[in-house]
């Protein structure tokens, strides 16, 4: 066996060891939280159940959806909690073949991108879904009565938590851009209406179809890629007076 063959062959055992502990890792909190789904899915169900008119509550359509529901939330939760664990392994992996400049840079991005994640999670929970929850029983037609299903409900919540969790991960994607010299700051800056309306199209692929849950998600893509451009100024210059220490 060559030495690229046997280099190969310790980079899969370590990838392999990476996923196993994060897939453990989620495993564990599954079933951690698995005897509390039921009061989990409760509070997850905040934003809507307080809004249902007095007298309705939410239903379950199918046979087994009182328990298969829940149970996906915890998968679910578990998945989301365990970023910062999975993000890890990814960044151990990868760290090796990073100069050291490099990762003084990496750091801080992997960081930010965990803390992006839940707070776009945060702002959908505690933000969206209190004005879209009020919206929606508002509009339904004369003679409905609105009571929504737990298992669409958990569609749309799951949809909501990654479509503002992912969006809150704009800056960190447009500073990987420009450190990396895949585009410059002054690049995308001039194609700025371009990514406007390209982010009002995400805004309404990703929400549900009401103009308030598309304009709270379009205004803080718009503010974040805004930030993003100014720190991917900066960590540039960085990059760059790095690169030049090393090539020194």
């Amino acid at each position: 066996m060559t030495d690229s063959e046997q280099s190969i062959i310790d980079h899969l055992i370590e990838l392999r060891s990476r996923l196993l502990k994060a897939v453990i890792t989620v495993l564990v909190l599954i079933v951690v939280m698995f005897p509390f789904a039921g009061e989990i899915y409760t509070l997850v169900a905040k934003p809507v159940m307080s809004n249902l008119s007095s007298g309705t509550e939410m239903i379950a359509t199918g046979v087994l959806s009182p328990f298969l529901t829940p149970f996906k939330m915890v998968i679910i939760l578990a998945i989301i909690i365990s970023m910062p664990v999975i993000f890890y392994q990814v960044w151990a992996f990868v760290a090796p073949g990073l100069y050291r400049h490099e990762k003084k840079i990496a750091m801080p991005i992997l960081l930010s991108g965990i803390v992006l994640f839940y707070l776009g999670c945060a702002f959908a929970y505690f933000v969206v879904f209190p004005i879209l929850f009020v919206f929606l029983p508002g509009i339904a037609p004369e003679g409905v009565v609105y009571m929504p299903d737990i298992n669409s409900y958990l569609d749309i919540v799951v949809r909501l938590f990654f479509a503002f969790g992912l969006a809150f991960e704009i800056p960190v994607a447009v500073i990987i851009l420009i450190v990396l010299g895949v585009t410059t700051a002054s690049q995308l800056a001039s194609k700025r209406p371009y990514i406007i309306v390209g982010i009002l199209v995400v805004a309404m692929l990703l929400t549900p179809p009401d103009p308030s849950s598309q304009v709270l998600l379009a205004i803080p893509m718009w503010i974040l890629f805004e930030f993003g451009l100014m720190m991917g100024r900066t960590l540039r210059r960085r990059s760059q007076q790095g690169d030049n220490e090393a090539a020194d």
